[in-house]
């Protein structure tokens, strides 16, 4: 089903050790685990959650992705890599590891106990590995893993390595699954919908998360949420109806369906039809295979999962974003990976509101011998007009910067060693004015006034211009105070102070550098 409507082409789904974790957790407080009727209420679990994601995805709510940044979902992968190679251990070197509250303990625990490896297990991993970690340096499409479970396969069984301490795959029950239709009633509903919404959302971040991540490796196809959530939904409905587990977004699945050189959906299809294979005829002679190479296909696939690089990018290009993906990275792994990203997206949104409530404003100079204006910090050799001060506000006047952009104009016309006549707001990239930005735009207004200062806009695009218009309280904004560029906002500068002669600005400059410096005090 997701071959038909899924949008990646790399994405592989099926049981994921985290959704089964989180299902287990939900359904044992209604059934005894592992028994008859605690797997109806699995099976039932999957139905509602396939169809709560299809109804998602027709309402298009698809969008709740973007509330997840690059920086959350690497973090996110990389953990999840962490997880999953601490998780193989056990296989990859034949130490019996216990079921321990975090992947710290249970990395603790193998160094603890590293010298009761088996020695031929840990020998098959390094094997393994290396020839695997060599075909990938070589860029190769030699299906190599395929060949390291048929060599091994084939050597276990006739050196019998189940008999030497090394962990086998043993029985794998033959046949199709029959078609099953789940029990319910609305009371046991009622009570499942909680674990039913936090699947629903888990399930597809985590897989979403996992597409957007190949989609941005390649770069030659789109991942559509909304279709996403349509295939995952249906793909899961369909697997309740032949008693399959929830099915999700798997990373180890498709790390080794990227190494696999999958290139479009036909891998599903393909991998489908190999799995219809092995169930009807080739389950026993699996029964050999030493869970060893398993592992080592599986490290050596998300190896490439964690994101070195990216934290290195985000350290030197935006702080924020190394400490939202070391944050959710850190969550993931000492709590878990809901958690992570849960921590992840908050921070995420805490630290938009900050960088909104404190936008970047400059106080534009001339660029000698151009007709450019640009940032008196990065231009220091500007030329700095006594009669007007040209100030650009970085993002939109709302609520959450109001008082922020007024007391930046206001330091803007302290640092002045004489105050101007005029105030040019150079409005090119203030995009949108709430009401409480209209206030205290009035409020500069109308102090900038009982100063003798007189407020301008230049490059006020047309959305703000008809707030503008609108709002009646405002009367001094009006067309005659609003231009198309900075130089034509100058020469009305130009043009009043000939008409005016003389500034009366230096017969009030005390009074008002007075006035903002006991503002600024406030």
């Amino acid at each position: 089903m997701y071959g038909v409507f899924g949008t990646s082409r790399h994405l592989s789904i099926g049981p994921v050790a985290i959704t089964s974790i989180l299902i287990s957790t939900g359904v044992s407080q209604f059934a005894t685990p592992f028994t008859d009727y605690f797997v109806e209420l699995v099976l039932l679990l999957g139905l509602l959650i396939g169809l709560l994601q299809l109804v998602l995805g027709f309402l298009k709510i698809g969008f709740l992705v973007n509330t997840i940044s690059q920086p959350v979902i690497s973090g996110l992968i990389s953990a999840a890599a962490i997880i999953i190679i601490v998780s193989q251990l056990k296989s990859g070197f034949g130490i019996q590891i216990p079921n321990l509250d975090s992947v710290f303990q249970s990395f603790t625990y193998f160094i603890s106990h590293i010298l009761e490896s088996n020695l031929l297990t840990t020998i098959i991993t390094f094997i393994s590995v290396g020839v695997l970690l060599f075909f990938k340096k070589m860029k190769s499409n030699f299906p190599m893993a395929v060949v390291l479970i048929a060599i091994f396969t084939a050597s276990s069984y006739w050196f019998d390595f189940k008999s030497q301490g090394i962990s086998i795959i043993g029985d794998i029950p033959k046949g199709l699954p029959s078609f099953y239709f789940p029990k319910y009633n609305w009371q046991v509903i009622k009570q499942l919908m909680p674990t039913v919404f936090t699947l629903t959302i888990i399930g597809y971040i985590g897989s979403i998360g996992i597409a957007k991540s190949f989609q941005m490796k390649y770069r030659n196809y789109e991942v559509n949420a909304n279709k996403e959530f349509i295939a995952l939904g249906l793909a899961k409905i369909m697997g309740t109806f032949f008693q399959g587990n929830l099915a999700s977004g798997s990373y180890s699945r498709s790390a080794i369906n990227d190494e696999a050189g999958a290139k479009t959906n036909i891998a599903a299809f393909f991998t489908a039809f190999l799995i219809l294979l092995t169930l009807l005829f080739l389950t026993p002679l699996l029964y050999y295979l030493p869970k060893a190479v398993l592992a080592s296909i599986i490290l050596v696939s998300v190896l490439s999962l964690i994101k070195i690089k990216e934290a290195i990018t985000y350290a030197k290009i935006k702080w924020d974003d190394f400490l939202i993906m070391v944050t959710t990275f850190v969550i993931s792994l000492s709590i878990n990976i809901e958690t992570g990203i849960l921590i992840g997206v908050l921070l995420s949104f805490v630290l938009l509101q900050y960088r909104s409530a404190t936008p970047h404003v400059a106080e534009l100079v001339k660029i000698e011998g151009t007709e450019y204006y640009r940032n008196i910090n990065r231009f220091p050799e500007g030329i700095q007009h006594q009669n007007y001060a040209i100030i650009r506000f970085d993002d939109q006047l709302y609520f959450g910067n109001a008082s922020y952009f007024k007391e930046s104009v206001y330091k803007v016309l302290h640092q002045r060693k004489l105050l101007p006549q005029f105030v040019i707001l150079h409005a090119t990239n203030i995009h949108s004015i709430d009401s409480t930005g209209l206030y205290y735009l009035e409020g500069l207004n109308k102090e900038l006034e009982e100063n003798g200062i007189e407020l301008l806009f230049s490059a006020t695009i047309g959305p703000v211009r008809d707030i503008l218009a609108r709002s009646k309280a405002i009367d001094a904004m009006s067309d005659k105070k609003q231009f198309m560029s900075i130089k034509d906002a100058i020469a009305y500068t130009e043009k009043e102070q000939c008409q005016q002669g003389k500034s009366p600005l230096s017969l009030q400059y005390n009074k008002a550098k007075g006035f903002f410096r006991k503002w600024l005090k406030n």
